[in-house]
């Protein structure tokens, strides 16, 4: 296949935007993990329940992922820089709102319409945007920018922890929304170049062909994608989600948890970065496939393990084993479906995975009530992610001819 050069494809241009991209990403992301550090302070203040409590989580995670659609859809009209201003004024309001809320409803609709969706930018719309720069690296591209989200789960609770344990929750929130204003608009001003024509001539590496080598029609395979998303995400969000609730209940307390939730973060940056190595000499399918199954393992690890040690090293090995999962499906769009859909094809299967994380949260939140323990919600997470795998061999098995983007890496 012909494709057409252009010298910021690859380039030293293309390098800089992802490093813009990776802070922009680190600042919006805080939407996901400030409500996960204060879900404890947030349930004793308003006198309710954990599935009650875990409602603001679920909220954001609706925003976070309808946000993800519908900038997703945006980017590809507008561009990155317009997306990012207008989320970085959403942040700012959702913050402010939530640090005067006056009752659990109040906090969970500012966290849902504004954190939620302001959040989103930083991640599918983000990806989408670096995926046209790169050609020839573009897995570990679209990982590194994906590194953004956990960045922020790693670096913002360490950050927090003075503010939360001296002054409370709504002081963190005011902190938040001043950091995401003062932040993002100046970062997204770096991003106004407009993309290149290659990007949008180029497609997917193996070109208009490469969805029927996979044996399925565009739409049935990113409605694959979607379903697969929402079964590792529902696994995914057990840990991510109940961590520091969890040690809490164990009587280890919320900054042992905090602590082990940025230690799980910190992990996954590590496997995303090697999930997208992976992806550009494997492909996005079997890349995603061996995370999903690792995720898997690493879940069974919290059954008989819950010395404060061992979770340390349980949760260690589960943000290495699932970090590069998420990242893999915009991997995955890219190598077969069209470029000039990537911000809402993306946006979407990226949306299928963030109703996963709502789910599980919420599901967890609620069996953990029904039960008195975690123990059935990381079974029900592991029958989710048994789930995604079945998906997964199913689209590896379908699949025909050369490996995605091995096209990519020959002469043009």
């Amino acid at each position: 296949m012909t494709t057409i050069a252009d010298p910021h494809l690859d380039g030293r241009y293309a390098w800089l935007r992802l490093a813009v991209s990776v802070l922009a990403a680190t600042v919006a992301s805080v939407g996901m993990w400030a409500v996960i550090l204060v879900l404890p302070a947030v349930q004793a203040e308003f006198g309710v329940g954990r599935a009650d409590a875990s409602l603001p989580y679920t909220a954001t995670m609706l925003g976070f992922a309808a946000g993800n659609f519908w900038l997703g859809r945006f980017v590809d009209r507008f561009g990155i820089a317009v997306v990012l201003t207008a989320a970085a004024v959403a942040l700012a309001a959702g913050f402010g709102l939530a640090a005067v809320s006056r009752n659990i409803w109040d906090f969970t609709l500012a966290q849902g319409l504004l954190i939620g969706v302001g959040t989103s930018a930083g991640f599918g719309p983000l990806l989408a945007d670096v995926s046209h720069w790169f050609r020839r690296r573009r897995g570990i591209a679209v990982a590194t920018a994906a590194c953004g989200n956990y960045l922020a789960g790693a670096i913002w609770p360490l950050g927090l922890r003075g503010i939360l344990a001296e002054d409370g929750w709504r002081a963190a929130y005011l902190v938040i929304a001043v950091i995401c204003l003062a932040v993002i608009v100046p970062l997204a001003l770096m991003l106004r170049r407009r993309l290149p024509v290659a990007a949008m001539a180029s497609g997917a590496p193996g070109g208009p062909a490469q969805p029927m080598a996979a044996g399925f029609s565009p739409a049935t395979l990113q409605w694959l994608l979607a379903l697969a998303g929402i079964g590792c995400c529902v696994a995914m969000s057990m840990p991510q989600v109940h961590i520091v609730a969890y040690c809490a209940d164990l009587g280890y307390g919320v900054a042992v948890g905090a602590e082990m939730l940025s230690l799980m973060l910190a992990a996954g940056i590590v496997s995303r970065l090697a999930s997208g190595l992976l992806a550009d000499w494997i492909g996005g399918v079997r890349t995603l496939l061996l995370g999903s199954v690792l995720q898997g393992l690493a879940l069974l690890l919290y059954l008989p393990f819950d010395g404060l040690a061992s979770l340390y090293v349980v949760s260690l090995i589960f943000g290495l084993s699932q970090g590069g999962i998420v990242p893999s499906y915009a991997i995955i769009v890219r190598e077969y479906l069209p470029a000039r859909e990537a911000g809402q094809r993306i946006g979407f299967v990226i949306m299928a995975t963030i109703l996963g994380m709502a789910l599980g949260g919420w599901m967890s939140g609620w069996i953990f009530d029904a039960t008195g323990s975690y123990r059935m919600a990381f079974l029900n997470g592991i029958a989710f992610n048994l789930l995604n795998v079945a998906i997964m061999v199913l689209v590896l098995w379908r699949t025909r001819g050369p490996r995605p983007g091995a096209a990519a890496l020959e002469p043009a």
